[in-house]
């Protein structure tokens, strides 16, 4: 029996989506769960299974296509009769760049391996019955997939099932050997490739890339951007994370990077100058009682700033965790809608790329956001004399309309201290 796929609905405030790429082609078979086609939100960017196990039988929404949610965007036969002709347009085909389904996922260290490891599909738990998709994320998190209880039909593994499993081994296995995994600023992803076929290239923008630049010229245009800058040494905060980083991966199963450490100094800093996490309505200034941290994360064809919600409310190691967690899933295309929604102040780090320093645009409507630069030995003065210390440069970009110089110092002066005198326990 024929089953219609829809354009579905990624969030109460979402009415349409685009289409960015179709992972088959019409004709092919795919099973139930397994990633059909991604699309593209104001919002967030996802992959979205496939309804039912079939045929392939038509695609009825070309790629980079906007339409309404509820739209049907493709027909599956279920029962794998032969294809007709269909009348719909064909979705082309991938190019030889990107010959697997499989959407882009965090870079790892297992991630990264060469074509030829990339092949091997799983020598652990062969026989599951699951999609390439749930394989792959096997794979980077070493799990023997024999291991993993399937809720589908017949025992299928699905991609909730492995995701619970490594949720629940890692909560529950502490002192188990830790598994691949690499906060959100230190993951760099590949850059764009251009092929020539003349004196120039046109290429449309991406849904993604015609939001951001929207979003920024937006921001321009709406905040009297003002920056200021220190610079911070990290001599304590290096220390910890040198001491404490393979028990805390070993206890944990995450790394310690210095991420969490920014992120706990931010929000102290909030407690003591609650007018950085507010917004702007017209001539009232809205104060937020919660403190909800946006990290920004590289992807390929652009940036995405998913949100530690609550950040006040968690400990170094809960604060740890969500950026660990935030980060897998935006490179993994599994974000919601609900968790790039309603941050109230964003960390950005073009220091994991080597930057010394940075001067972010303000994420709209929040009215600051940090930037953090390269952490590096450097010469500096003490005692009058020169000393090697661990140094890192922080900008802050604030909205003068808000928020004035003094409290923007500041701001800055206690995020200073903290990460110069830092005492909190990371275990």
């Amino acid at each position: 029996m024929p089953t219609n796929v829809v354009m579905p609905q990624m969030g109460e405030s979402i009415a349409e989506g685009t289409i960015t790429k179709w992972m088959k082609k019409v004709g092919e078979r795919i099973d139930r769960d397994e990633p059909l086609f991604e699309i593209s939100t104001d919002k967030v960017d996802a992959e979205i299974p496939s309804p039912a196990a079939g045929i392939l039988t038509q695609i009825l929404v070309k790629e980079n296509e906007t339409v309404v949610i509820n739209t049907v965007v493709a027909v599956i036969d279920g029962e794998g009769a032969p294809v007709a002709a269909p009348k719909a347009v064909e979705a082309p085909a991938p190019t030889p760049a990107a010959p697997t389904p499989a959407p882009p996922v965090a870079s790892t260290p297992t991630a990264a391996a060469t074509p030829a490891a990339e092949e091997q599909e799983g020598s652990e738990g062969e026989d599951v019955r699951t999609s390439p998709l749930v394989r792959r994320i096997a794979r980077e998190h070493n799990v023997d997939l024999s291991d993993v209880k399937g809720s589908g039909l017949g025992g299928r593994v699905s991609k909730k099932d492995i995701l619970e499993y490594i949720d629940q081994r890692r909560a529950t296995a502490p002192s188990a050997a830790p598994q691949p995994a690499v906060s959100a600023p230190a993951v760099q992803p590949p850059a764009p490739s251009i092929t020539f076929t003349g004196a120039t290239q046109i290429v449309p923008m991406t849904p993604m890339r015609q939001k951001i630049a929207e979003h920024m010229v937006m921001s321009k245009h709406t905040s009297a951007h003002v920056y200021t800058l220190v610079e911070v040494e990290m001599t304590r905060v290096v220390a910890t994370r040198d001491q404490y980083k393979k028990e805390f991966e070993q206890r944990n199963g995450i790394k310690l990077t210095y991420t969490p450490f920014f992120v706990r100094a931010c929000v102290e800093a909030i407690k003591e100058l609650p007018i950085i996490n507010s917004s702007l309505d017209g001539t009232n200034i809205i104060y937020k009682r919660d403190v909800n941290i946006g990290i920004a994360v590289a992807l390929e064809n652009g940036l995405i700033v998913p949100v530690i919600k609550r950040a006040d409310e968690k400990n170094f190691l809960g604060v740890a965790r969500s950026v660990q967690d935030l980060a897998d899933r935006a490179r993994s295309k599994r974000l919601s809608v609900e968790d790039v929604q309603g941050g109230t102040f964003t960390l950005t780090n073009p220091g994991s790329f080597g930057g010394l320093f940075g001067l972010p645009i303000i994420n709209q409507p929040q009215v600051a956001i940090l930037g953090v630069g390269a952490i590096e030995k450097r010469p500096v003065v003490r005692d009058d004399a020169i000393a090697i210390r661990h140094m890192v440069y922080l900008s802050v970009s604030y909205d003068h309309r808000v928020i004035d110089g003094a409290v923007a110092e500041r701001f800055m002066g206690k995020i200073k201290d903290i990460l110069q005198n830092w005492d909190e326990a990371v275990l």
